[in-house]
């Protein structure tokens, strides 16, 4: 799957810092973004890794306590699910960054 031109067009058009291109000067274009305290993609990653972080280490934490007895194993089983859960969609999203700024590189100028 790949990501269209109108994606990279919206999802620009989104950013905070478009504002300070020279297209988007050019063309007067609207920035969606500006002023709605829409966090940059940097920061949505930063977060994302650091829940991701979390989950594991929770997903950890409980099967160290089901190990030495402590623990319930539906807490386990959940923690694994939700670390699961978490590390796909990391994946997912680095396997779309990737793919783009492949495509990007493979852009003429």
């Amino acid at each position: 799957m790949s990501i269209g031109s109108l994606d990279a067009i919206s999802a620009y058009g989104r950013n905070p810092l478009s504002a300070l291109s020279p297209l988007a000067r050019d063309s007067g274009a609207k920035n969606v973004g500006a002023g709605t305290g829409a966090a940059s993609f940097g920061a949505m990653i930063g977060n994302m890794v650091t829940e991701t972080a979390g989950n594991l280490h929770a997903a950890e934490k409980a099967s160290a306590q089901q190990v030495a007895g402590k623990g319930n194993l539906i807490d386990v089983v959940t923690a694994i699910g939700a670390a699961e859960t978490a590390l796909d969609t990391m994946v997912a999203v680095r396997d779309r960054v990737v793919s783009a700024y492949g495509e990007i590189m493979r852009m003429q100028i």
